[in-house]
């Protein structure tokens, strides 16, 4: 772990990677048997065609033949794109239209509307800014708490006043009268960092 965690850590959006088809369903002998299976039947149907038009062919030659096709399938199907969004499903913001990653989704661009709307949508009213912004503030602030020093505002609350210092305790403890301007979260937010 870091000595040094900023707040843009604390923000950081990772996707997690999906399970892998074949093991979520039942394990490596199951696919395997059921390749196996797939390619008994496609071999029978290959035979069965060839020696209708009058051809004769090892099976060997048929079997390697199926197990190669099945193989690239494979491959082509884990390196494909993802399948386009369905219809009335909004792609994420900051995405190229027409662009072939359509699950792909921009970890900072999350992040700011993540803030950005909240923010805006609060800015002229106190009573949105302490429901939804400020405690957001507080958790930052009890993150960055329990991360740099082993406390929160709840468990030690009096080394936390110490480390966080009056003014931002007071900010976080109390409601201001008006939401603090653009300036002042800026201040807020440094101080943040300073934790």
């Amino acid at each position: 772990m870091s000595e040094r965690t900023g707040l843009d850590d604390l923000l950081r959006f990772e996707e997690e990677a999906p399970p892998p088809a074949g093991r979520a369903r039942g394990g490596r002998a199951r696919t395997v048997f059921r390749t196996l299976a797939v390619a008994a039947a496609a071999t029978a149907v290959v035979l069965v065609c060839l020696r209708a038009v009058g051809l004769q062919l090892s099976i060997w030659i048929v079997v390697a033949g199926v197990l190669a096709v099945l193989a690239v399938r494979r491959v082509t199907a884990a390196l494909s794109p993802p399948p386009p969004p369905r219809a009335g499903v909004r792609a994420p913001a900051g995405e190229e239209p027409g662009g072939w990653n359509w699950g792909a989704r921009d970890a900072l661009r999350a992040a700011i509307n993540g803030w950005e709307r909240p923010l805006d949508w609060s800015s002229g009213n106190r009573e949105r800014f302490t429901e939804r912004i400020l405690p957001r503030l507080g958790e930052l602030a009890d993150e960055r708490l329990r991360q740099r020093h082993g406390v929160t505002r709840e468990s030690d609350p009096t080394r936390a006043r110490a480390l966080l210092g009056e003014p931002l305790w007071t900010f976080l403890g109390s409601p201001s009268r008006r939401p603090p301007s653009p300036r002042d979260l800026a201040a807020i937010v440094a101080e943040l960092e300073k934790i």
